[in-house]
């Protein structure tokens, strides 16, 4: 699997990037760490694209090193789809927006 030609094709791909990068400022993984989970999830692809290879790697990343599991980022991110469903179109998303959660 190579890269695609332009960096990012949806906004989601550049926020996941992003946060990738802002949780190895902030001291979370280092690059190698990354490297170690990324590098052989991407070579051994086939039908996914490289950004689900990445988030998949994220996710393998922030299970092993404790900071989420995977059921946890999945509940977040449903919060998150909720909430933008229930924005009006223009306006920010905030999770509040998507209704009632512990």
């Amino acid at each position: 699997m190579t890269p695609p030609d332009a960096p990012f094709e949806e906004p989601w791909q550049a926020q996941l990037f992003a946060l990738t990068v802002a949780l190895n400022e902030a001291g979370h993984f280092d690059w190698s760490e990354w490297t170690d989970i990324f590098g052989p999830r991407v070579r051994h692809a086939e039908a996914e694209t490289y950004w689900q290879v990445w988030s998949e790697a994220l996710v393998a990343l922030l299970e092993r090193k404790g900071i989420a599991g995977a059921e946890e980022i999945a509940a977040l991110a449903a919060r998150w789809q909720a909430a933008a469903r229930a924005t009006p179109h223009g306006r920010p998303i905030t999770l509040d927006a998507g209704g009632a959660h512990d």
